[in-house]
């Protein structure tokens, strides 16, 4: 009774402003907002929720070199590496000199430059070990294809070209410095000095590629680099001579196309171990209530209203004014190492998990799941609240039996490992909510 009072003076109210007023998802007019209209509060609707996994996703083009791998108490074993190739600056020795002068030059050591690009995932107290390897293949997609994905790979060579063992401080720092191979670097000094080397096609064709793989041996976190600051550095001096001086080559990923990061996940032993193919999903019901979702990995949720077309009956006339779907992520699901992100991207998809579109209001503008982080002594009030009115609007109207259904990812799917634990309507403590505010007239 009081909520119906609340709703019906919030509807007195927009009748007094005399214009027409977009009470969230709909534009309401005044018409409809007479005194003896009926304004319900609908909470009591069915929500399902499942997990599906993407058969891939596209990793090339993110300008993110994503590296590491760690071992998650949920989502069990992730792991990143990331190929790229590479291109010089230039392929002389100095910008200017005589061929005479390039004999004096001889070489001196070679180096990775990595720039944090600010992203990191995982506990980064902990030591975290990567190789470099050299790729033994062209970097280029497959066959009729123009990206690479989570699951591409290249073959590379067994041998390290450089490795680093580090605690990452991507905050702190501004690069890591990894020493490579002086044999490597040497070869690819005389190949350049004689010439042998002169423009990007020798080049591409003599250094196809490099891998940067992470250690199984041990495992914290993954952490995001720059694509555009990071290079290869290769250093120089003239041989015997009075001057103090260091040059060096520069080579760097100019091309974000062939430079993608191949993410691999070993659910093992997890709840969402059994994942079905990408067209179906696995209920909530059978992984304790829950829904998950893991950037990287493919991992989303699916969200459902078997039931929404019933509220069609509610009145000869009537509308959805605004519908908020508010979901919980679980308790001691995230922590300082699994934070929660700021925001879930919405999709809408069909009962195969197509996505035909993000999910968009009234206005055309995109809908995100928006976190609340007021936290109170038992973190009740966190949570994403999505406004999904125009959406179930459309699907009480639609004449079809088919019904669409939300996909909800975390941003930055492609190229970031971040993850969320999410409560359905039958669990404990952090249940899904729907709130459907419906007027009749």
């Amino acid at each position: 009774m009081h909520k119906f009072i609340l709703m019906l003076f919030f509807a007195l109210t927009i009748v007094s402003c005399g214009t027409d007023k977009d009470a969230g998802e709909f534009v309401v007019g005044s018409d409809y907002l007479a005194v003896n209209n009926k304004v319900i509060l609908i909470d009591t609707v069915t929500v399902e929720m499942s997990t599906i996994n993407f058969d891939s996703l596209v990793t090339s083009s993110q300008s993110r070199i994503l590296v590491g791998n760690y071992e998650d108490p949920i989502f069990g074993k992730i792991k990143s590496d990331s190929y790229f190739q590479l291109s010089g600056d230039t392929y002389t020795l100095t910008n200017s000199g005589s061929d005479t002068e390039a004999v004096n030059y001889v070489f001196d050591s070679i180096s990775m430059i990595l720039r944090y690009d600010n992203y990191y995932y995982g506990d980064t107290t902990k030591v975290q070990t990567f190789d470099i390897h050299r790729v033994l293949q062209t970097i280029k997609p497959k066959t009729d294809d123009v990206s690479f994905y989570n699951n591409s790979t290249l073959t590379y060579g067994t041998e390290s070209l450089g490795s680093i063992s580090y605690k990452p401080r991507p905050i702190e720092k501004d690069s890591v410095n990894i020493k490579m191979d002086p044999v490597f670097g040497e070869a690819l000094f005389q190949k350049v000095k004689k010439k042998e080397v002169a423009d990007f096609d020798s080049f591409s064709e003599y250094l196809k590629g490099l891998v940067l793989v992470p250690s199984t041996s041990n495992s914290s976190s993954v952490i995001g680099f720059n694509t555009s600051k990071s290079v290869i550095r290769m250093y120089y001096s003239k041989y015997q001579s009075l001057e103090d001086k260091s040059y060096f080559l520069d080579f760097s990923i100019e091309d974000v196309s062939k430079q993608f990061n191949s993410i691999s996940s070993d659910k093992t032993g997890t709840l969402i171990q059994n994942l079905p193919i990408s067209s179906s999903k696995l209920s909530s019901s059978l992984t304790n209530r829950q829904s998950f979702i893991q950037s990287g990995a493919g991992v989303a949720c699916r969200v459902e209203f078997p039931s929404i077309k019933q509220l069609k009956y509610i009145s000869d006339k009537g509308t959805i004014v605004d519908a908020e779907l508010i979901l919980k992520p679980v308790a001691n699901t995230y922590s300082k190492e699994y934070p929660l992100a700021d925001s879930l991207s919405v999709y809408v998809a069909d009962n195969l998990n197509r996505i035909s579109s993000v999910l968009l209001n009234s206005a055309g503008a995109t809908v995100y799941g928006r976190l609340n982080q007021k936290t109170d002594e038992f973190n009740e009030n966190i949570g994403y609240s999505i406004s999904v009115g125009g959406f179930l609007q459309k699907e009480m109207w639609k004449k079809s039996d088919s019904r669409s259904s939300l996909i909800l990812t975390l941003p930055g799917i492609s190229k970031s490992v971040n993850r969320i634990v999410l409560g359905d309507q039958k669990h404990l403590n952090n249940k899904i909510q729907l709130k459907i505010y419906y007027i009749s007239y």
